[in-house]
């Protein structure tokens, strides 16, 4: 079903609320500044490394230390209408297309309804704090570098039509068609929040923040991976001597990335969905994360890296 509301103006407010609804719009300096959390960062060291290092006068090994942390690769943002994205600065990103009007949800029926076809646009974005993290990083020691780019963006939903609003073709996915695959959070717990395929805009979900987390993770799940049938970018570095990169995301698994919340509410803590914490509801529609990924890595000491070994 085609969204239908009629595109509203973007509002450039930054506020924050303690009530059951908050304004979603956040700005580059605050998204910049939630980049200093010792708990998303969890700097540990992990191994050691091995270098041959060699000169005119012969060959010796020597170490280095192996440390793995999070990056925060990208914000990741979901929002009811095109144009719309709380993040101010790059909302023009997700402006109306000839394939992609507006936006809003894909039923009239009462909010509460357990069926509600719930629609939200999404965009990935390269997290833009990379400097400020750097610094913030380096004070525990040696840091790894991470997949993307300030500002670049990796998913454009609005450029994803055929797959973001059709669900083409991953509606008939196995994993879209098999009950408890690939799902953030359980039936079992009675905690489920949605299904991760078909990663398109849609979902039957009646509360609106688990729908706007539901789709991050999907467009997570999307730039997280290769060869992917959607108009987007991955978000994949390779592999090197000595540098060990964040591979695929998998939902309701920290190791392989976490979240932050950063509008409708600015946490200073990340996790992954379903999560415990506060689940402030956007007056808009409009929700972004910072989406952290983790990197090991050990600095250079020779020509030829000869091994790792991991801490027990």
């Amino acid at each position: 079903m085609k969204p239908h509301h009629v595109l509203r103006p973007l509002s450039l407010v930054f506020t924050f609320s303690l009530a059951f609804s908050a304004s979603a719009a956040i700005n580059t300096a605050a998204i910049v500044s939630a980049t200093l959390s010792p708990q998303c960062l969890e700097y540990k060291v992990v191994g050691i490394c091995y270098w041959l290092f060699c000169t005119n006068f012969g060959c010796k090994v020597r170490t280095s230390t192996k440390v793995r942390h999070y990056i925060p690769d990208a914000v990741v943002s979901a929002y009811s209408n095109t144009g719309l994205n709380p993040w101010s600065e790059v909302a023009g990103m997700g402006s109306p297309t000839s394939t992609a009007q507006a936006g809003g949800d894909g039923t009239t029926n009462h909010v509460a309804e357990n069926n509600m076809a719930k629609f939200k646009e999404a965009d990935v974005i390269g997290h833009p704090g990379g400097y400020v993290f750097s610094q913030f990083a380096s004070s525990s020691g040696y840091t790894c570098k991470g997949a993307t780019t300030a500002y670049v963006p990796y998913l454009l939903s609005t450029l994803d039509p055929i797959a973001w609003r059709y669900g083409i073709p991953e509606s008939v996915y196995p994993e879209a068609l098999t009950p408890g695959r690939r799902e953030v959070g359980s039936t079992q717990s009675g905690d489920l929040w949605g299904n991760v395929y078909p990663r398109s805009g849609f979902l039957h979900q009646s509360d609106d923040y688990k729908t706007g987390a539901v789709i991050a993770q999907r467009a997570g799940d999307v730039t997280t991976r290769s060869g992917q049938v959607h108009v987007y970018l991955p978000m994949l570095a390779q592999a090197q001597d000595g540098y060990w990169p964040a591979g695929e995301l998998i939902e309701s698994d920290a190791s392989t990335g976490k979240w932050q919340e950063l509008t409708p509410t600015l946490s200073q803590t990340c996790a992954v969905f379903p999560n415990s914490g506060p689940q402030i509801q956007a007056q808009d529609g409009g929700y972004a994360w910072a989406l952290w990924r983790p990197y090991s890595c050990c600095k250079r000491r020779g020509q030829i890296f000869l091994g790792s070994v991991d801490f027990q």
